[in-house]
């Protein structure tokens, strides 16, 4: 039977590159909702906005580690982290450059958020106001932490039931490797090896003395 691999280091590798990605791309629509209809970025409070994107964030990376067919319970909890953490770093990323550009802009001059104020001065600015998403009262935060949780929960699900499957699957395919392997076949009162035979003796071979 071929050896099975975990899938933990690929899977590892390849879901920091999908957090990441979700990282970026979730900063990049915290800086331009307002560019966003206003009848999606208020509706709800644009709490179903925020909630669809975490869905979507550990939708991708629980699809992208199970791409590998991972087998290790390792990533499970990688798999949460990862997701909780693309949500954090996108939340900051994004409130960062926002805050920047606001600080260093004048409200009067500030119109639709844009490329250019994807910049490290912008994003130095307001690094220090963006970790208020979580320093606050609960009751003003909660809605950071509730799609930090929805995310990681959802990666959670979603990877435990991808690599219970695959282990299922292949200790199934284990199971049926050895029952279609057929035993040796023996005759009846064969023994198991064969005893040495002694060499074909000629007319140059000395005879062994008989006993009594």
């Amino acid at each position: 039977m071929s050896h099975k691999r975990s899938g933990l280091l690929p899977g590892l590798l390849i879901g920091l590159v999908a957090a990441l990605t979700c990282a970026a791309a979730l900063g990049a629509a915290v800086l331009f909702q307002t560019r966003l209809p206003a009848a999606v970025t208020t509706f709800g409070n644009g709490h179903p906005l925020s909630l669809v994107l975490s869905l979507a964030i550990a939708l991708l990376i629980a699809l992208v580690i199970g791409a590998v067919r991972p087998r290790s319970i390792t990533l499970i909890p990688v798999a949460a982290l990862y997701a909780g953490g693309a949500v954090v770093a996108g939340q900051i990323a994004g409130s960062s450059m926002m805050i920047g550009a606001t600080l260093r802009t004048p409200p009067a001059e500030r119109g639709p958020a844009d490329l250019s104020d994807i910049t490290m001065d912008n994003f130095s600015a307001g690094l220090p106001h963006a970790p208020s998403l979580y320093q606050d009262p609960l009751s003003e935060t909660w809605p950071a932490w509730l799609y930090i949780a929805v995310a990681a929960l959802a990666a959670l699900a979603l990877v435990t039931r991808r690599v219970l499957r695959i282990r299922r699957t292949h200790r199934t395919e284990a199971a049926q490797e050895e029952e279609t392997q057929e035993p040796e076949y023996r005759a009846p009162f064969e023994p198991a090896q064969s005893p040495d035979q002694q060499p074909a003796g000629d007319l140059f071979t000395p005879r062994k003395p008989a006993r009594d």
